[in-house]
């Protein structure tokens, strides 16, 4: 069977665009892999709402223990929101270490502060100095090389809020040299979006940022590709959708006692779809075969 690693590494070779729904659980990323998707990603934002933890407060166990589960979930590869790579680039370099042992294909490594403080979900980014981006980047990779050359190392750099445009490029280029795959930064309007695939000499993700409150602007997947991006990751997707319809679910149940959002019909579909993704036919197959076989015969006996 293919690691995902190499799975992945081939679809950024040929050039395929990176369709990246972020996910906070296994069923989701299994729901994800039944509709086409051939990639998904585990994001900090979607870890720490859906655990109530909030990212900046995260372990790297607490995330890679999220973006392993989906990773043994699914047959196609995750990739995790490896934020400031929980250190220095030693740290970091235990986390390569443990993302690929997980089943994880690729991470993300920004260039923030480590711990990373509650405000930067404020907008607020406090971007250590380029030469300690350059040796974590660096190392991230010297590990990968080490432990398995397919594992996707993706640049992130947080400058374009603080230092600006120009610099976040820097950082891109800089990471390049020093072997990073891939490249993302936060370009801040149109203009900036439609250069950065260009100048920053890297294949480059997009963060499409739903609900965003700092005019951040949203793309299509089909509008990016066209601008010469190599992928997108929708980071709020999934812990905001959940939010928003549990919330109206959970609202109507409270003050009707009931629940009709969805008609028993639809419900009967939606529970089965949910056995199918989990796999339950499989399970009464072998117990058919085994435990329930013996119980049958058991019964027979006593008759």
């Amino acid at each position: 069977m293919q690691r995902a690693t190499t799975k992945l590494r081939a679809l950024v070779k040929a050039g395929k665009f990176l369709e990246l729904p972020a996910i906070h659980d296994a069923l989701t990323a299994r729901l994800a892999e039944s509709i086409g998707f051939k990639t998904i990603y585990n994001g900090g934002f979607v870890t720490g709402g859906s655990t109530t933890i909030s990212e900046p407060l995260l372990s790297m166990t607490e995330q890679i223990t999220v973006a392993g589960n989906m990773a043994n979930a699914v047959d196609i590869p995750v990739i995790m929101d490896a934020g400031a790579g929980w250190g220095e680039p030693l740290h970091t370099m235990r986390t390569v270490r443990e993302c690929i042992r997980a089943g994880i294909a690729g991470i993300h490594i920004e260039d923030q502060l480590f711990p990373k403080r509650a405000h930067y979900h404020t907008y607020v980014a406090h971007n250590i100095p380029l030469n300690e981006f350059r040796d974590k980047i660096r190392l991230a990779c010297v590990q990968r090389d080490k432990s398995d050359r397919d594992f996707v190392i993706i640049a992130r750099s947080d400058a374009c809020r603080e230092q600006g445009y120009h610099e976040a490029v820097k950082r891109m280029l800089v990471a390049r040299d020093q072997g990073a795959d891939m490249g993302l930064i936060f370009p801040r309007t149109p203009e900036e979006t439609k250069k950065a695939p260009k100048q920053c000499k890297l294949p480059m993700i997009y963060v499409q940022s739903r609900g965003n409150r700092d005019g951040r602007p949203l793309y299509s997947f089909k509008q990016l590709e066209d601008m010469g991006y190599a992928g997108s990751i929708d980071a709020i997707l999934s812990v905001g959708v959940q939010f928003h319809f549990m919330r109206k679910a959970l609202l109507e149940l409270k003050k009707t006692g009931d629940y009709t959002g969805i008609s028993q019909k639809e419900y009967v579909i939606a529970r089965k779809a949910v056995e199918d993704l989990i796999g339950l036919e499989e399970y009464y197959k072998i117990e058919r075969e085994t435990v329930e076989k013996l119980d049958r015969k058991t019964k027979g006996r006593r008759r």
